[in-house]
């Protein structure tokens, strides 16, 4: 039932963001990119499952999203934002590797026995 929900909450997302905008709220957001940005951070994790990349991958583009939602609201400086997403993708990498979640298949190394046996 979780994915869903996926389409009508990102529709309401999007709309309440339209709207803070048009009213002034949020002015001056590029939102294309940072809804862009969460959008492609969501469907990793949805489409390619909870693995050792996706664990990165998702969440770190959600991360990048409220970064630069921030910085284009004039709450985050702009000389802040990378270092901060370096340090989260940092922490997401060590997260990574301490986890025992799967190898995504494509990323697999073939059993060299196998080529030969043919």
């Amino acid at each position: 039932m979780g994915k869903k929900l996926i389409v009508p909450v990102f529709t309401i997302l999007v709309g309440i963001a339209w709207l803070l905008n048009v009213m002034g709220v949020m002015p001056g957001v590029d939102w294309v990119w940072t809804l862009g940005l969460a959008t492609a951070g969501i469907l990793s994790l949805v489409a390619g499952g909870l693995n050792k990349i996706t664990v990165v991958t998702g969440p770190f583009l959600l991360v990048a999203s409220v970064c630069s939602l921030l910085r284009q609201t004039g709450r985050l400086a702009a000389d802040h934002e990378i270092p901060v997403l370096v340090i989260v993708l940092g922490i997401l990498m060590l997260i990574s590797q301490l986890s025992n979640l799967p190898v995504p298949e494509s990323l697999r190394a073939e059993n060299p026995k196998d080529e030969h046996q043919g």
